[in-house]
């Protein structure tokens, strides 16, 4: 049967990650998180003190190794064959990912890797320039979105249950910087792709999200 390449773009913390996890593990197809590719780069010029800025930045992408492995635990992400996949998510590497991840050559770099990855299709990749920029001819492009408040708060309790101490308050001006910052970037800024089906994922649940997704995917399979 063939295998489709489906893309799930949206802004930060409307639940791209969750979902797009849960619809590959239906669909028994390789899940990409891209956002942890740019979240390894950011880690690696904070562990080396690098500043954000093209030189500095070339050097270091030229110079690790990024790999997404699938385990028991779901996908988890090494640099230099260290597993990283907790640090990652610190609120550090949050607030440095948008800055790093707009740098011409650092998204080429991450861009060729997750082409390469889903080029042969049975994957679902999720980030902000997929369906618009990684795989324009995506069979199925997802754009996910949800109110400030609820992205907050999902964030919120993501963070606490890894240990982290934050505030709604403090979560919400990051999610709203990086929104500003990852929209009105000049490299593939986040935008929804024309032919992408929104969904708004304010008031439903993560089963109600990963459904429409898999009833659009079996859909476009029949």
């Amino acid at each position: 049967m063939k295998k489709i390449i489906i893309a799930i773009d949206g802004p930060a913390g409307s639940g791209k990650s969750t979902t797009a996890k849960i619809v590959a593990e239906k669909l028994g197809y390789i899940y990409i998180d891209t956002g942890a590719m740019y979240r390894a780069v950011t880690l690696a010029c904070i562990e080396q003190n690098i500043e954000i800025n093209d030189n500095e930045l070339n050097k270091i992408v030229d110079n690790i190794n990024i790999e997404l492995k699938q385990s028991n635990l779901g996908q988890r992400t090494f640099l230099n064959g260290r597993d990283v996949s907790d640090d990652i998510r610190r609120p550090d590497v949050t607030k440095l990912v948008s800055p790093v991840s707009a740098m011409s050559y650092v998204r080429e770099k991450m861009v060729e890797q997750q082409r390469e990855i889903g080029k042969n299709g049975g994957v679902v990749m999720d980030g902000r320039d997929i369906g618009t920029v990684v795989f324009p001819q995506a069979e199925l492009k997802i754009y996910l979105v949800a109110s400030i408040e609820a992205r907050a708060e999902r964030r919120l309790l993501e963070l606490k249950q890894k240990g982290f101490n934050t505030t709604v308050e403090e979560i919400m001006k990051q999610i709203s910087d990086r929104d500003h910052y990852d929209s009105n970037r000049e490299i593939s800024p986040l935008r929804k792709a024309s032919d992408a089906i929104e969904i708004d994922t304010s008031n439903i649940t993560i089963e109600e999200q990963t459904s429409k997704i898999i009833f659009y995917a079996q859909k476009l399979l029949e």
